[in-house]
């Protein structure tokens, strides 16, 4: 046998298998003797199924099958030995019409290979890394929409500034019927609230939907219409008022602050003070973190320049599947994984470079003890012994698909660690709301 590596350029290769009779006749030859004691062939006795009926019946199919096996393997050996860099895999070359009766075979793969390239992590341009301040409206706020949440409500027979009505909207010809209920603090403007304020039970209110509430995502929620629809509606409709609730907000006291966390945890409204700060940073510094990595990760994509063997990976993409793709499918599903595949390759080239970034076995144990720890802890059970978590554990790594999304979030959060301290970055402290416009509404 002879096998041989022939590139194309530096992104493709055209890997050649030789294969005389030798390499494969003694395989073939036990295949077939073991056919000849098993086959059931009619007018002969098992085990007694003349050599020749046996070869003229299964000698071509076993070769076929026996050349496909040692090429397949000696294909995966030659890749391994030479450490080539594959992306995709081996794609053979069209052969026409086989002549199986032939002694030797000669098989050609293509491959595409992965680029060479360097990768700096310090980009010219800073990277924002938002830090959220949770100043104390913020705090104040959130405890105020906490007490009403745990308040109680009491009926009123009259809207007042402020309270809950409860009603239906109604439009005929729009075919809007739905019930709704809403703070008055939702609705925009003076004139409006001014229909509310002093209406009672049982009154029907003429009202225009156009500049009817502050958010226009309420007209989609309330009137049950579709999100396009509801930006720039503008309509009339009625609103028959069925309900009117005063919410009041529940005590600052003992019972208020076990109910939120748990018997004598808060004492003070103090000390609900911190918590709640204390909660909200955590929340924060998980969405100001996504926000890091996924814009270090276009950053990286973008400044680190490397072709890709795109026509090969083209290739291999329509022919990978259950289903044979188009050219044209197979080009528009090579687009939508391009960037993903090039900061896999990134982030590949960055591990490799930074033994820390490796994933150890002990380093993916002690992660999962961690987080089943805390898993733990929200359901109550903070005391467990470590028999207990490794129990646990030890489940966990011997199930394949939970190995793999906590191997992912490891390296995520490895990842995010070594940004933070490599990269070029810029601290930028503002509110949560201001971190919302200007993350995600730009």
């Amino acid at each position: 046998m002879n096998i041989k590596r022939t590139d194309t350029d530096a992104l493709n290769a055209t890997i050649t298998i030789e294969i005389e009779k030798a390499d494969y006749h003694h395989q073939v030859d036990n295949v077939l003797a073991t056919h000849r004691k098993t086959a059931n062939i009619p007018g002969f006795r098992k085990g007694h199924v003349p050599a020749s009926l046996i070869n003229k019946k299964y000698r071509i199919p076993v070769l076929v099958e026996e050349i496909n096996k040692l090429t397949q393997s000696q294909l995966n050996k030659f890749i391994t030995s030479e450490k080539m860099n594959l992306l995709g895999n081996p794609l053979p070359k069209a052969q026409e019409d086989i002549d199986w009766d032939q002694d030797n075979f000669t098989f050609e793969f293509e491959v595409g290979l992965a680029p060479e390239f360097d990768v700096d992590v310090k980009a010219k341009k800073a990277i924002t890394q938002y830090e959220i301040k949770t100043d104390d409206k913020t705090i104040n706020d959130q405890i105020d929409r906490i007490r009403e949440q745990y308040g109680k409500l009491i009926a009123k027979k009259e809207v007042e500034e402020g309270n809950e009505v409860t009603g239906v909207f109604r439009n005929d010809d729009e075919e809007i019927n739905s019930d709704a209920t809403f703070s008055t603090s939702k609705i925009k403007g003076k004139t409006n609230l001014k229909k509310f304020v002093g209406a009672k039970v049982g009154d029907s209110l003429e009202l225009k939907t156009k500049g009817l509430f502050n958010d226009d995502h309420d007209l989609m929620n309330f009137l049950k219409v579709e999100h396009d629809k509801a930006h720039g509606l503008e309509i009339p409709v009625t609103f028959e008022i069925t309900e009117v609730n005063e919410r009041e907000k529940a005590e600052l006291n003992q019972e208020f602050f076990d109910k939120l966390f748990g018997k004598d945890v808060i004492k003070s409204a103090e000390e609900l003070v911190e918590k709640l700060r204390e909660d909200a940073g955590k929340q924060f510094a998980q969405q100001t973190d996504q926000k890091l990595l996924t814009d270090v990760t276009e950053s990286l994509i973008e400044n680190t320049k490397f072709d890709l063997p795109a026509d090969f990976l083209k290739r291999w993409i329509a022919s990978n599947g259950e289903n044979q793709l188009t050219e044209e499918e197979a080009a528009a599903e090579y687009e939508r994984s391009e960037k993903g595949l090039r900061y896999q390759l990134i982030e590949s080239n960055i591990v490799k470079n930074n033994e820390e970034l490796q994933l150890k076995f002990e380093d993916l144990q002690e992660y999962s003890r961690k987080m089943i720890r805390l898993q733990m802890a929200q359901y109550g059970h903070t005391g467990a012994t470590d028999e207990e978590v490794d129990g646990v554990v030890a489940r966990i790594m011997s199930n394949q698909e939970e190995v793999k999304r906590m191997s992912e979030q490891l390296q995520n959060e490895k990842m995010l660690d070594f940004f933070k301290a490599n990269a070029k970055l810029k601290k930028k402290e503002l509110t949560y709301e201001d971190f919302i416009k200007e993350a995600y509404e730009a």
